[in-house]
């Protein structure tokens, strides 16, 4: 496929599937901190989130370059922190979440982490940070919100 990525055949894909994919991602990550964390009390969990991440690292660097046009690429985006910010970012919720379910369960820890994630969604749409097109905060998303941190709120409390 030709486009923005050249060789890349994964450029978008239609509401549907992004749902659905997204779900089953969804499931899956809510599987993946009480798994780091049965490895983590066997070898600590720093070395488990490690191997964790170098896994997942393997994985990507062969479907990248299976289906995503190798790395010819790399060094083209001009903005350098972009390259190590979502790394960083991965390794913490990592990190974190192989200790932390052990202290709040996998809900409360889920929970927590889809406050954190909305909270920040919600500031980068209204002001269309890192490259996502701006959408206004709404009533209708305010209630939103405001519905999902109650039952965030619920799910923490019943922990």
């Amino acid at each position: 496929m030709s486009g923005r990525w050249g060789a890349c055949s994964v450029e978008v894909m239609d509401r549907g599937t992004a749902i659905v994919l997204t779900l089953a991602v969804g499931a899956g990550f809510a599987m993946q901190a009480p798994i780091n964390s049965a490895l983590g009390r066997d070898i600590g969990p720093i070395p488990a989130a490690t191997v964790s991440f170098a896994a997942g690292t393997i994985a990507l660097y062969i479907v990248a370059l299976a289906f995503g046009g190798g790395f010819g690429r790399v060094g083209d985006h001009p903005v350098w922190w972009h390259y190590v910010a979502g790394g960083l970012i991965g390794a913490a919720v990592v990190g974190v979440t192989t200790v932390a379910v052990r202290t709040l369960g996998s809900r409360a820890m889920i929970a927590g982490l889809l406050t954190g994630q909305l909270a920040m969604a919600a500031i980068i749409d209204q002001f269309g940070l890192l490259g996502v097109a701006q959408q206004p905060l709404t009533l209708a998303r305010s209630a939103g919100l405001v519905l999902l941190a109650a039952g965030v709120a619920l799910v923490i409390g019943g922990a």
